[in-house]
């Protein structure tokens, strides 16, 4: 009963608050959401989760530096919180809100009329990547981890229904899912970077962190385009994505060896973009066991 009462609510200060960000030009809205994230976060447990996180993987940053990535990943969640009010009025074609690098790549995909795997990461807006791909004509499968709010659930999948040809969740039903895409040549959206409890233990910042194997074993089986998008956060509420040059698949005869070495690669593009601008990852989840 106390858990029900909690998740309403939840909801309805989470509709409120989408409702008053909606109000506001995308900009005003944007820098708000930042405002109260920065304002709120330190004072959550997942303020310290990200301070540990960060600490091991730049064993070098001064303390001062930690404090300011930890600022930024804040104002970067509270951004894309109150962006997600304005989502489907982002017009990624004209330039102005979306900088798009590499569209021909993206294009030759869609093009080809073959399934392709887009995979990116908890940067920025992660959500543009998906946009992106929906405005030019690919809308993408996306397997996702459902909201424990069953309510909030319902609100964000309806927001991503707009941009998305289907959410597929997490576990074993979204397995399915996604073969089924690939069976019919769809495109699948992937964010290889959450927590799993399954997998392979593929190195993240010089850690092992369990991988899910799945977008490796799909891209192999299918033989199908694996396009990495790197996701990043402009000034005034602005993005630039790039759609980067398709992975390499390996091609020894040993699948679990050409697994490996796929996510091996997939790993590593993830981190360089977070090397990059690590105050616009989702440092704040447990990433790598608590133990390692």
């Amino acid at each position: 009963m106390a858990r029900r009462l909690g998740y309403a609510i939840q909801n309805v200060v989470f509709r409120a608050l989408l409702g008053a960000m909606r109000l506001l030009p995308i900009e005003t809205a944007s820098a708000a959401g930042g405002w109260l994230f920065r304002l709120v976060g330190p004072r959550l447990p997942a303020d310290r989760i990200a301070r540990s996180n960060l600490a091991r993987a730049f064993p070098e940053a001064s303390q001062a530096e930690i404090d300011r990535i930890v600022q930024e990943v804040w104002d970067n969640l509270g951004r894309g919180a109150a962006e997600y009010a304005h989502l489907d009025r982002i017009d990624t074609h004209d330039g102005n809100r979306v900088e798009l690098i590499g569209e021909e790549r993206l294009l030759a995909a869609r093009d080809s009329k073959a399934p392709f795997i887009v995979f990116s990461a908890h940067m920025a807006n992660w959500e543009m990547a998906s946009l992106v791909a929906a405005q030019r004509g690919c809308k993408l499968a996306n397997i996702y981890r459902r909201a424990s709010n069953p309510g909030m659930d319902r609100m964000i999948q309806k927001v991503r229904a707009g941009f998305t040809a289907e959410l597929l969740p997490k576990g074993r039903a979204g397995a399915r899912g996604a073969l089924k895409v690939m069976d019919e040549g769809r495109p699948l959206g992937l964010l290889i970077d959450q927590k799993f409890n399954e997998g392979a233990p593929i190195p993240f910042f010089g850690r092992p962190a369990m991988t899910a194997t799945a977008p490796a074993e799909l891209a192999l089986r299918y033989r199908c385009r694996v396009l990495p998008v790197r996701l990043e956060r402009l000034p005034g509420a602005r993005f630039r994505v790039t759609v980067e040059a398709p992975l390499e698949l390996p091609d020894s005869g040993d699948r679990k060896a050409d697994v490996e070495t796929l996510l091996h690669a997939m790993n590593a593009r993830v981190e360089a973009w977070v090397r990059a601008r690590p105050g616009q990852w989702f440092w704040v989840h447990r990433r790598w066991p608590k133990d390692d």
